[in-house]
């Protein structure tokens, strides 16, 4: 690993590959890791890429609207069309890179349908198209010479310069500065602020609160994502997900009396969007004094449940449940961001250089709530987007770099054991699918912002733990701000 660069890309999931391999290959380019490269929230979707391709009953503007009605009609337009435009071109494009999608019979790509799309628009690889999507980004960027990729590599600071940025890094133990003369913040999520997430051990929103501390403009972080079937087994933080596919392909919802009921909250039933989904859980939840509830497609034909959803028939059965012949039980669960570091139609922050592509950028694509499949989909098209504009700018980018000198405690404190756990803590309970009172919440709030300030003002060495404590503490604060 060199000193300087002309990008660095702080994140290795979906987005931040996908910029890589799309610069110019003249452009020098560090790809930072926070663990192996296996490891971020894009290997761990399921259901597929929501695409427009080659359609016989499907157009770019039903796909449009349905991403509207998802979003409850708070959605950027402007975004929405970049994004249903694009997405012909980045499917195609992936495929070129030796995307293995599930095919028909007759050799055509295979759709499926999800809750919230009136069509089947979703390309798949089984069940875990996120893993396969990294996988071909991975091979493909690993052989390119002007990428470089430093895994286990903890971002711990990002400074803006005359000349672009400085990065603090720490790697195998040894703190470093890098420079680059553009910036992409690629980082993911924010699942680790919730006691429960899907999200991987790494999703703590590194980037966008040190975005945030940069000055970038954070929008919309209290539109959290709940997802409606995480699987409810034994108490762990990481909640396995079970894809809204299931429900595509006929999976039903019962409480905890073994009945269906979304027939008493929407008329879309199993298949209406997912903050729908939860909310109505929630709801059932109150009503019969339960938290059991079940997904159920024990009624459809086994060999093909099997052979859809390889990868959730294994998880499942390691954990005692056999998908084809019981119900499993769910319930909802944190799992995706809306908002983030806000960005216009090609990544760009509101700081000069500075770019966010994937979830912990606010694009305003998915308005108030996701629409499924349309996640992995945006970290492609605004990916590609980012770096188009970059490359436009290179030629007149310095030829030098000015590093920043960062602040490093030599004598430091102990950080205390537990905090981490207590943000979790306060975030599942005040602010949960549907948030509790005003009151409750403020009371969060002065807690988060008592931990946050305690953290800023104390030396502490710069740990994983110091860092990720620093972030969770700065993303509930932001979310709970927006909401008091």
């Amino acid at each position: 690993m060199d000193n300087n660069y002309d990008v660095v890309i702080a994140g290795a999931g979906s987005a931040g590959l996908y910029a890589a391999i799309n610069l110019p290959t003249n452009v020098r380019v560090l790809v930072l890791s926070k663990k192996e490269l296996t490891l971020c929230n894009s290997a761990l979707a399921q259901g597929g890429i929501a695409a427009v391709y080659r359609p016989d009953d499907d157009t770019t503007q039903l796909h449009t609207n349905d991403t509207l009605i998802a979003g409850g009609f708070k959605n950027n337009t402007d975004a929405i069309k970049v994004l249903v435009n694009n997405a012909a071109d980045e499917i195609e494009q992936i495929i070129s890179m030796g995307m293995d999608f599930d095919r028909n019979p007759d050799g055509t790509l295979h759709r499926t349908l999800e809750g919230g799309h009136c069509r089947n628009r979703i390309f798949h690889h089984k069940d875990s198209t996120g893993f396969e999507l990294v996988r071909t980004l991975r091979e493909k960027a690993t052989g390119m010479e002007n990428i470089c990729i430093s895994e286990n590599t903890l971002l711990c600071d990002i400074e803006k310069t005359a000349t672009g940025f400085s990065f603090l890094i720490v790697k195998d133990g040894k703190t470093m500065t890098v420079n680059s003369h553009f910036a992409i913040i690629a980082t993911g999520g924010i699942g680790r602020v919730y006691e429960y997430t899907t999200n991987s051990a790494i999703a703590t929103g590194d980037g966008i609160s040190m975005a945030h501390r940069l000055g970038a403009k954070i929008e919309n972080l209290h539109l959290v994502q709940f997802h409606p079937t995480a699987f409810n087994g034994p108490e762990s933080r990481e909640r396995f997900l079970i894809s809204e596919s299931l429900r595509g392909e006929g999976a039903y919802l019962l409480n905890c009396n073994g009945e269906r009921f979304m027939h008493n909250y929407d008329e879309r039933l199993e298949l209406a969007p997912r903050d729908v989904v939860s909310h109505a859980i929630i709801e059932e939840s109150r009503k019969t004094g339960s938290t059991d509830f079940y997904l159920d497609i024990s009624h459809e034909d086994g060999d093909f449940v099997k052979g859809r959803f390889p990868m959730i028939y294994e998880k499942l059965m390691s954990a005692g449940y056999d998908l084809t012949k019981q119900r499993i039980p769910i319930y909802p669960c944190q799992h995706y961001l809306m908002g983030g570091i806000n960005v216009d139609t090609l990544a760009r922050t509101n700081i000069d250089g500075l770019y966010a592509v994937g979830e912990c950028s606010h694009t305003g694509v998915h308005g108030n709530n996701r629409l499924a499949s349309n996640s992995l989909l945006e970290a492609l098209v605004f990916s590609r987007q980012a770096v188009l504009d970059i490359a436009e700018k290179l030629g007149n980018a310095p030829t030098e770099y000015e590093e920043h000198t960062f602040e490093i405690p030599t004598e430091t404190e102990e950080l205390p054991h537990g905090i981490r756990t207590e943000i979790r803590h306060i975030m599942q309970t005040t602010y949960f699918v549907v948030p509790e009172s005003k009151d409750i919440l403020l009371e969060g709030f002065e807690k988060v912002k008592g931990i946050k300030a305690f953290l800023e003002t104390h030396k502490f060495a710069i740990t994983a733990d110091y860092v990720e404590a620093r972030s969770l503490a700065t993303i509930a604060y932001l979310i709970l701000k927006e909401v008091i």
